[in-house]
């Protein structure tokens, strides 16, 4: 939408413009567009070595759901996300499954796209990959050589000369003791050892025997991007030398966006980033995820049984995002609880405001204008909370607060007033879906003692966190002609011939 709708939500008194956590000041800033027009947002994606996993995934849902409240506001969004899709992980794996790396890659970026669509994200206006963009990799490399702020060695590798860059450490304010002491010490990486200074980081990596094929011709010799030069180059391209805002994983504040900073800061001699937004990390049954705990959930881990995507999505945005969240299965039946009761609400007081779900959904997917939608709006408290710095669940806590208003409410006028206003904020949490459609009621035959035995040890296994038995017995009780689908107190077994 034009810029004008914005500024002129700023002089309504009941519009409240989007304020978010700036990770360099510190501070909630009203977010906006610089140049008056579209709101340039860059977001650090996967890198597309493997499937994403939910804590990936937590941080690309929440990015969306800002987006979507940008969009929400009145301000178009020009929204970059990137793919990794050339770096240590994406070549070692490649080389070990022997196939040419973009033969290995491609199936993964697929399975990122898909999830993202299927948790509901609106896709991003541009998604390069670092592969697609090595001229100008080469292009900022030569700039920092000329101007001094970057070295090349014998090995062809080139490095950022951090001492060149005073304000270094500006973002995670790391002072000089500190950035020393986040640099290991010992051996280094083979394609490092002959850096100048420990805390200077590579901008491209020489190339290693173990690279196989996977190298391009630069003046410095054979080799291949570095990681933190990949996403200056693509946002630069992408939307210009500043960017309004750029968001990730808390993770990646240092040393990524460290060296982000430097390393586009230093080649154009403007402000890289107006507004740093990041996500805090996502834990699993109170446990940090790791491969060695087995926590690292994917998507489809959790949908196999018939689960929604949407369900997941709503846990996943369920918490603060600078909080880290406790992602636990009790949550994520209790989510479709909330959810389905929600539902049922909607289903229930849609006819008695004289429209039809239809008309309700399309007034999801168009967002209308605020100022005229929460003026003396019961939600606009809701719409408030979402506004400031994206308190999901609060904003989430209001709409609950409603449904006993709106089961007694017998005006039609009033009703559709206050649906039109929740659409607008479904919209922003990207649950348009909802209400879920009724589910036809039925009376399914008693299972078999055999069944129902194997039933009980699936999900007594599941309680016990012993996914594999699940599976495997989820599975057979599938081959005997049932389905097992979980709630947050237990199950139901239905016959696999009525799904």
């Amino acid at each position: 939408m034009p810029a004008l709708v914005y500024f002129k939500s700023l002089c309504n008194e009941f519009a409240m413009p989007l304020h978010l956590h700036d990770t360099f000041t510190r501070q909630l800033k009203e977010v906006r567009p610089h140049d008056g027009q579209s709101l340039r947002f860059y977001c650090c994606g996967p890198t597309v070595y493997a499937p994403a996993h939910i804590g990936n995934l937590r941080t690309f849902v929440l990015q969306d759901v800002f987006r979507r409240t940008v969009e929400a506001n009145g301000i178009s969004v020009k929204h970059i996300r990137n793919l990794t899709d050339v770096d240590d992980k994406t070549i070692r794996a490649a080389n070990e499954q022997k196939l040419p790396l973009e033969d290995f890659t491609r199936p993964w970026i697929t399975r990122f796209q898909e999830d993202c669509q299927s948790l509901n994200m609106l896709p991003p206006s541009e998604e390069p990959a670092a592969t697609a963009h090595i001229p100008e990799q080469m292009k900022l490399i030569e700039t920092l050589l000329a101007k001094g702020h970057a070295y090349a060695t014998d090995d062809g590798s080139v490095y950022f000369k951090v001492s060149s860059f005073p304000s270094y450490g500006k973002l995670s304010r790391l002072d000089e003791r500190e950035l020393q002491s986040t640099v290991p010490e010992g051996p280094q990486d083979a394609d490092e050892y002959e850096k100048a200074d420990r805390s200077d980081f590579a901008l491209w990596k020489g190339r290693k025997p173990e690279d196989g094929e996977v190298f391009w011709e630069t003046p410095w010799g054979r080799g291949r991007p570095g990681w933190h030069l990949e996403c200056s180059a693509m946002s630069m391209a992408a939307l210009g030398s500043t960017l309004d805002v750029h968001g990730g994983g808390v993770d990646l504040v240092f040393p990524h966006h460290e060296n982000e900073i430097a390393q586009s800061e230093a080649c154009t001699g403007q402000l890289f980033v107006h507004h740093w937004f990041h996500c805090a990390h996502l834990m699993v049954e109170g446990e940090k995820m790791s491969k060695s705990l087995g926590n690292m959930y994917t998507l489809d881990d959790l949908t196999k049984d018939g689960l929604s995507p949407l369900i997941v999505r709503f846990v996943l945005l369920s918490g603060h995002y600078r909080q880290q969240l406790n992602f636990t299965f009790n949550a994520l039946h209790a989510a479709n609880e909330a959810l389905r009761k929600f539902s049922q609400t909607l289903l229930r007081i849609i006819p008695r405001a004289e429209i039809d779900l239809a008309t309700f959904r399309h007034w999801c997917r168009a967002p209308g204008d605020q100022n005229e939608l929460f003026n003396e709006s019961p939600l606009q408290n809701a719409w408030n909370l979402l506004c400031r710095d994206l308190n999901t669940s609060g904003a989430w806590g209001q709409l609950m607060k409603q449904r006993g208003r709106w089961e007694k409410e017998k005006d039609p006028g009033i009703l559709q007033r206050d649906l039109q206003a929740l659409a607008h904020l479904l919209y922003a949490l990207g649950l348009e879906q909802l209400p879920f459609a009724p589910e036809e009621e039925k009376s399914e035959p008693e299972a078999p003692a055999e069944i129902q035995t194997l039933a009980e040890k699936r999900w007594q296994a599941k309680a016990n966190r012993d996914f594999a038995t699940a599976d495997e017995l989820r599975d057979s009780l599938k081959n005997k002609g049932w389905l097992v689908k979980d709630s947050r107190d237990g199950y139901t077994l239905r016959p696999a011939t009525k799904s």
